[in-house]
């Protein structure tokens, strides 16, 4: 198993960042964005944590 994190260029809406971990874990990019929805409503967990990921995870060569 040689998959790697990439935010993706095809499922793109605000980085890629959902996108890119549906990718990885091979489910829907929708389900991705409901979680991630839902973590920002709690208070520093989802909006600093999709910024980090916004930076730190590579754009697909």
């Amino acid at each position: 198993m040689d998959k790697k994190l990439y935010r993706s260029s095809e499922h793109y809406i605000l980085g890629g960042v959902c996108g890119g971990i549906a990718e990885y874990f091979d489910t829907s990019p929708t389900l991705i964005r409901i979680v991630t929805i839902i973590l920002s409503i709690l208070p520093g967990v989802g909006l600093i944590s999709y910024i980090i990921a916004w930076i730190l995870i590579p754009r697909r060569p």
